[in-house]
């Protein structure tokens, strides 16, 4: 018998990016639907993702407390009937406080409940939700502030990458320079615009390298030009869906620290070097980036100290490639028994038991 689930999340690509893998996931066994506010929905194929909209304010301005206070309360009964009108049985949110609406929706409508919590650290929407939850998926048992007599909720499953990413070696390309990406995330990071190039400049004098680095739409221009001026080979480019294609050209990952970046390095097993965000909700970018640290899987290099410290570790990285390779190696085995598989049995068989 076929679940009617709803999914609800929103705003940056690490919330929602999860959402569309598990609908992928869940969608040939049920029907699914999802909720995303405005941000989000640059993240969803609308030829794909069947979707409504639940555009939930932010709670942290003063001034607008009032309004933003009642377009909550009505964007609560919007949710209670969009969730009786799809006869919706399961939710799953993904975090946020954009799903704050329709979770005490479900809550009232006595809806089974699960959360997913891709990161190092307990998120506070989901710590708020967990115990209504039914139970919450995570990457790890070993989560920070996560309350002990919950721990039995858990479900601990592989990261949530796209499908695409379990086929690995799908680029056979032969490769003269080492190719060195740059990832901001979803949001792009003006750190890595500001303070790298002049460090890969220098190292492209002794070492024969590419850069391949995400940025902004207006500042591809300015990168390219600077590269070019430069004499460094580059490929330049803004947040795209068929990220894949580029991801498996990586030598080497610079890197911000959301989990689903994260996830795909790993799962491609490519070595990185992580800049966490320091002003993520709870330092939970500096957690995600200690996980796989501890596995000897990656660098990390605090914001403050990037541009000082960061061309000494790739040219420690070019000296010392047997270390590089001590990392790809981790990431395998980090990954062992990891498949697309594994995850959507366990996802599965969790979602759909009674």
């Amino acid at each position: 018998m076929r679940n009617f689930i709803l999914i609800t999340t929103g705003g940056s690509g690490g919330h929602v990016v999860p959402a569309t893998i598990l609908y992928q996931h869940l969608s040939k066994q049920n029907n699914v639907f999802i909720t995303t506010d405005k941000r989000g929905l640059k993240y969803l194929d609308k030829e794909i993702h069947q979707f409504e909209i639940i555009d939930t304010p932010k709670l942290n301005n003063i001034l607008f407390l009032p309004f933003n206070l009642l377009l909550i309360v009505f964007l609560f009964f919007k949710s209670f009937f969009l969730l009786k009108s799809k006869k919706i049985k399961k939710l799953i949110s993904t975090g946020g406080y954009m799903s704050l609406p329709l979770i005490l929706a479900a809550r009232l409508l006595k809806l089974d409940i699960y959360l997913i919590e891709p990161n190092q650290v307990l998120g506070r929407a989901n710590r708020y939700f967990l115990s209504s939850s039914k139970k919450i998926f995570c990457y790890s048992d070993k989560i920070k502030s996560f309350p002990e007599k919950f721990k039995n909720k858990m479900i601990i499953i592989n990261p949530l990458v796209k499908e695409v990413f379990y086929k690995k070696n799908l680029l056979k390309e032969t490769k003269d320079k080492f190719n060195i990406l740059v990832v901001g995330g979803s949001q792009g990071a003006n750190i890595f615009d500001n303070n790298l190039k002049k460090s890969i400049v220098n190292i492209s004098k002794k070492v024969s390298i590419k850069i391949i680095q995400q940025t902004s739409e207006k500042n591809i221009p300015y990168l390219k030009d600077f590269y070019f001026k430069n004499n460094v080979d580059s490929m330049i480019f803004s947040f795209d869906n068929n990220f894949v294609k580029i991801i498996q050209k990586a030598d080497l990952c610079i890197t911000r620290a959301g989990a689903s970046t994260l996830a795909e390095l790993s799962v491609l097993n490519i070595p990185f070097v992580a800049v966490p965000l320091p002003s993520s909700m709870d330092n939970h970018q500096y957690e995600n980036a200690n996980f796989y640290k501890t596995n000897d899987c990656c660098w990390i290099i605090e914001q403050d100290y990037f541009e000082e410290k960061i061309e000494e570790v790739l040219i420690d990285i070019f000296d010392n490639k047997s270390n590089l390779l001590k990392k790809k190696e981790n990431l395998k085995k980090l990954n062992y028994q990891n498949t697309w598989i594994d995850v959507n049995e366990k996802i599965l068989g969790c979602i759909n038991e009674n």
